[in-house]
């Protein structure tokens, strides 16, 4: 169903094209409208086929295990991080943090969805906000590595540590 979705949008908007510039003086309406809805019709198709399979039961389950496993990943290699701080140097946290952290962060980013299907909408914007700013914290430390800014590195590293576990509770709290 997907291949005949991205058929017709292609269709559709290349022959949308075509009737466009066919003649100089004007465009065949037509032909023009009918090519360019078969187009429409084919993203409707598409956005339908996606959201069936994103709110499929055993893909979303499947999802909520790779977000349960990212997030305590992420929260214990932060706990990790911030109780060995003191003997890693400022410029080396941006190497940890892609060592530790870059995997786990792009799975849970990528399988956030199901967390609408699962909880409904509130608990996923409850989750993602305390997620996101932990993130930012995390890319926070990255960028203050690489300028050489200790304290900053340190009082984020604190911020992100507490955003992520907030987020971990919320979810646990959903996963009930």
């Amino acid at each position: 169903m997907k291949a005949l979705a991205l058929f017709l949008i292609t269709a559709g908007f290349v022959l949308g094209a075509l009737f466009a510039v066919l003649s100089v003086e004007a465009v065949a309406w037509l032909p023009y409208v009918v090519a360019v809805a078969l187009g429409f019709v084919g993203i409707v198709i598409l956005k339908r086929t996606h959201h069936a399979g994103a709110s499929d039961e055993h893909h979303v389950e499947g999802n909520i295990g790779t977000l349960e496993t990212s997030l305590d990943n992420i929260c214990r290699n932060l706990d990790e991080l911030v109780g060995r701080r003191q003997a890693i140097p400022p410029h080396e946290f941006r190497f940890e943090i892609d060592r530790h952290f870059r995997d786990d962060l792009f799975a849970f980013a990528e399988a956030r969805e199901s967390m609408q299907h699962a909880f409904g909408l509130q608990a996923y914007a409850h989750i993602m906000s305390s997620f996101a700013a932990g993130e930012r914290y995390i890319n926070r430390v990255w960028t203050a590595s690489a300028d050489g800014y200790v304290d900053e590195v340190m009082t984020y590293l604190d911020k992100a540590q507490r955003q992520f576990s907030e987020a971990r509770e919320d979810f646990a709290a959903q996963r009930g």
